[in-house]
């Protein structure tokens, strides 16, 4: 089973359903935690863990061979991310603006272009007794996220419970890190910023065919506006979290919601409980 933690909104509490979603079903059998948020990953600060084990991703990018190109500007005219120009006798290849996609290599008349990999970050992962951390890291000023995600998402073992930590936002990254999920849970908060970014997310997971629910953080704060919207959408609300001083302190020392406060470990079983319960009965349709 693939769990995906989505919200649309930064900062909403994505990482700590994730983690402690994790550390709690990790009692029970073998668990994976992907942290896709590639640009910035921070569940290994809650885990405690250091990374034993790192491996580069690469991406291909064309590299000419001036002896057979003839300067068509076949390449140039295909490349939908302007990363070949041909000026000339010359072909300028901008490997910063190239996605990898092979099209150059594979349409050139004249057999002209090879490729050759470029790093653009990292998967490192760690293991803590049933659970194994998976994240990637992109490497500071690279602008690709997917390519990285695609590698994390690649560690995937399918006979473990499995939890994505997604990234903000609802573009490309969020996309590539979500689909393929059997559920996602939206984290979101009770303000108007909050349901903004919460709605565009639904409308994501709906296009992609991803049964959700929601998990309300902060809540106590803001108004009712984000509960209305579920029961008009028809979306289950799985967990409210209060807030409340004692949790924003632990979430701020990196110290697990479960572990500073043991009360909260049935809570978060029951979440899981729940999400198979949806799942179940929407196969039972």
């Amino acid at each position: 089973m693939v769990i995906s933690v989505a919200s649309g909104k930064g900062g909403t509490g994505k990482t700590l359903v994730a983690t402690n979603l994790a550390l709690t079903l990790s009692d029970k059998g073998k668990v994976q935690l992907l942290d896709c948020d590639v640009e910035e990953p921070n569940v290994h600060i809650f885990l405690h863990s250091d990374m034993n084990q790192s491996q580069p991703v690469l991406i291909p990018i064309p590299e000419i061979d001036e002896a057979k190109c003839t300067y068509c500007g076949k390449c140039a005219e295909i490349c939908a991310y302007n990363a070949i120009a041909v000026v000339k006798n010359k072909v300028l290849v901008f490997p910063e603006l190239c996605h990898g996609c092979g099209a150059c290599s594979y349409l050139c008349p004249e057999s002209a272009i090879s490729e050759k990999g470029r790093e653009i970050g990292v998967v490192e992962r760690a293991s803590l007794g049933n659970l194994e951390l998976v994240q990637g890291r992109l490497t500071v000023g690279e602008a690709m996220a997917p390519p990285i995600i695609r590698e994390v998402k690649g560690h995937i073992d399918p006979t473990s419970t499995v939890i994505i930590d997604v990234p903000p936002g609802t573009s490309c990254p969020v996309i590539e890190s979500v689909k393929g999920s059997d559920f996602c849970l939206l984290v979101t908060e009770p303000t108007p910023f909050g349901l903004s970014d919460f709605s565009l997310a639904v409308e994501v997971v709906r296009k992609l065919g991803i049964p959700c629910g929601v998990v309300i953080n902060r809540d106590g704060v803001g108004d009712d506006k984000v509960e209305k919207y579920c029961q008009e959408q028809g979306i289950p609300i799985l967990l409210k979290i209060p807030l409340d001083r004692n949790i924003a302190m632990l979430y701020s020392k990196g110290i697990p919601l479960i572990e500073g406060m043991p009360r909260w470990h049935d809570t978060f079983l029951r979440l899981f409980e729940d999400t198979k319960g949806i799942l179940a009965g929407q196969v039972a349709k």
